[in-house]
């Protein structure tokens, strides 16, 4: 089954639908790369897929536990190469953790590691420094 479909708009913006949901989700290219920065870029949308992959992995180990990350934020910085060709060179992810329960460090670091397992992190290019931050 197909996942989505994207329709180029015009002015270097897409609208891209989620075919199962019919969510769907603008991109705009960033300001310097000749865009309007009205929206999230592509590059945006993939750094940002870490961030939500790595929380949403830790909710289902997360789960099995009865533990619990309501409320949780996570922070993404994205640094793209200074020269060509452009591409990311580095995703900062900073988790401000929420959970239900008090979490000793031996547990904190499992969760750690599970956030750094996730499907989004092990696709990315390995040249692609992923720094993961975490706030308990």
């Amino acid at each position: 089954m197909k996942t989505s479909k994207i329709t180029y708009l015009n002015n270097l913006r897409t609208e891209a639908v989620h075919l199962r949901s019919g969510e769907k989700i603008i991109t705009d290219a960033p300001i310097d790369n000749n865009g309007k920065g009205e929206a999230f870029s592509p590059t945006d949308l993939a750094a940002s897929s870490l961030g939500s992959c790595a929380i949403t992995i830790m909710g289902i180990s997360g789960q099995k536990e009865d533990l619990i990350f309501d409320g949780t934020e996570i922070e993404i910085t994205k640094i793209m190469t200074e020269n060509a060709p452009r591409k990311i060179a580095k995703i900062v992810v900073e988790f401000l953790m929420k959970t239900n329960k008090i979490l000793t460090t031996e547990q904190q670091e499992k969760y750690e590691k599970i956030a750094h397992r996730c499907p989004v992190s092990l696709s990315l290019h390995p040249e692609i420094i992923q720094e993961f931050i975490f706030k308990w």
